[in-house]
């Protein structure tokens, strides 16, 4: 028993062996797509705020008066869900609510920090996103807000915050130590 002891205890202290080619490649694509990601989520944000004519006219924006949940909730929303979908459609709450999941999820995930928190309220959004266009257009079920959020769950499980981004700084915060949730 204490032979096994010692070299579990042992193995657990050795420095892990040389990353592979395939493995550091690999790293650089989960940090790739994290960014990627991140930026399909700010960019949303900024377009719905500012109207920067991509989706969203300036006239529509957010800072212009206009409501980022309200068009698509009430004309785009269909089957089971609509009609809770079609009551929230414009709601100022609602509308705070999407814009600071949008900005917070973006940022985190291209800065590389918090990618738990992101990782989890992006699988949400995603999710109820799914949830407001029933069924998806080209598929019985799956369409690509589901794909997003086991994507945005796989970031997090292999720690892509780490690899060009500042995931390793952050987890070392004193405040994310204490509040694990945080990473």
């Amino acid at each position: 028993m204490t032979a096994t002891i010692e070299r579990t205890t042992t193995a657990t202290t050795i420095a892990p062996a040389a990353e592979t080619p395939r493995e550091r490649a690999a790293r650089f694509v989960w940090a790739g797509t994290r960014i990627a990601l991140g930026w399909i989520f700010l960019w949303a944000f900024l377009d719905k705020a500012f109207g920067l004519g991509h989706e969203t006219a300036a006239k529509n924006a957010w800072i212009n008066g206009g409501s980022p949940t309200k068009g698509f909730l009430t004309f785009g929303a269909t089957g089971p869900f609509k009609g809770i979908y079609q009551d929230i459609a414009g709601a100022t709450w609602a509308d705070w609510l999407f814009m600071v999941g949008l900005a917070g999820i973006g940022v985190a995930l291209l800065l590389g920090i918090g990618m738990r928190l992101a990782a989890a309220t992006g699988a949400l959004l995603m999710v109820l996103m799914w949830t407001a266009v029933l069924p998806p257009e080209n598929n019985l079920f799956m369409d690509d807000h589901l794909i997003y959020a086991a994507v945005l769950a796989g970031l997090a499980l292999v720690g892509a915050g780490n690899t060009v981004g500042l995931g390793r700084v952050w987890a070392n915060l004193p405040v994310v130590r204490k509040y694990g949730w945080l990473k």
